[in-house]
């Protein structure tokens, strides 16, 4: 089994980085991890019980996974495990915490456990699997981090959009 917590300083609020992340319409611009993402019955983002379709990207355009997520606090934390099997993972769960750390500034935490198989094979796949996911992902949030770096202001005007859309 692989489980690894990782650290990623943001530069932009807690609520900036979770919207970026969760609102499909912001991840699309910048996720280099999924090609395509999109929550089943069509909400903007997910909350707690929504199942989301993912696609993988490039390399990964052949994995889809299914999540159903288990928590979802904004701009807090959000957490989702994996719904059936998508080879390799028998078992996948992941989740994101989001803390200030200064004013237009952030750390994400993602932590992520994870189980491949066949079992047999498992020996032999999970160090790859593993090396991989890693590598992906930090390139994921260095993605994350570099929209945010020229987009967090639109990211903001946006929510304030949302806000006042809300309030009308």
């Amino acid at each position: 089994m692989a489980h690894r917590r990782l650290e990623f300083p943001m530069p932009a609020s807690e609520a900036v980085v979770f919207d970026a992340f969760h609102y499909h319409h912001w991840r699309s611009r910048w996720d280099s991890l999924v090609s395509a993402t999109h929550v089943l019955g069509g909400a903007p983002c997910p909350f707690v019980g929504a199942v989301t379709e993912n696609t993988g990207a490039g390399a990964l355009r052949g994995l889809s996974m299914r999540t159903q997520f288990v928590a979802y606090d904004r701009p807090r934390v959000a957490a989702a495990a994996m719904l059936g099997r998508s080879f390799p993972f028998t078992r996948w769960a992941a989740s994101m915490q989001h803390r200030a750390t200064g004013p237009g500034a952030s750390l994400l935490i993602y932590t992520y456990t994870f189980d491949v198989g066949p079992a047999p094979l498992r020996w032999f796949i999970a160090p790859v699997v593993e090396r991989i996911f890693n590598w992906q992902t930090r390139r994921r949030f260095a993605r994350l981090q570099d929209f945010l770096a020229s987009h967090a202001d639109d990211v903001e005007r946006w929510q304030q959009h949302q806000a006042s859309a809300r309030l009308a």
